[in-house]
């Protein structure tokens, strides 16, 4: 079974597009977008995104990418 990496539709459009788009790419993930994840604090301030259940936060798209496949490999995936 795959990873589940779960994506705020107002936080892809906040600039979390590229990562997700990059994400959507890799065949061994899962990725979904929602009209909300009900975490409005934390999508006004970061990008993220929701792996398996945990919040995954960065600056930028491509360390929100970074910090996913980190945690994807600290967690044995």
């Amino acid at each position: 079974m795959n990873p589940i990496v779960e994506f705020c539709v107002n936080n892809l459009a906040s600039g979390a597009q590229k990562a997700f788009d990059q994400l959507d790419s890799d065949p061994n993930l899962d990725v979904i977008e929602y009209d909300c994840l009900t975490y409005c604090d934390l999508c006004a301030r970061n990008l993220f995104a929701l792996v398996d259940g945990e919040v995954i936060r960065g600056d930028s798209a491509d360390e929100l990418v970074q910090n996913i496949y980190r945690f994807l490999e600290e967690e044995g995936f």
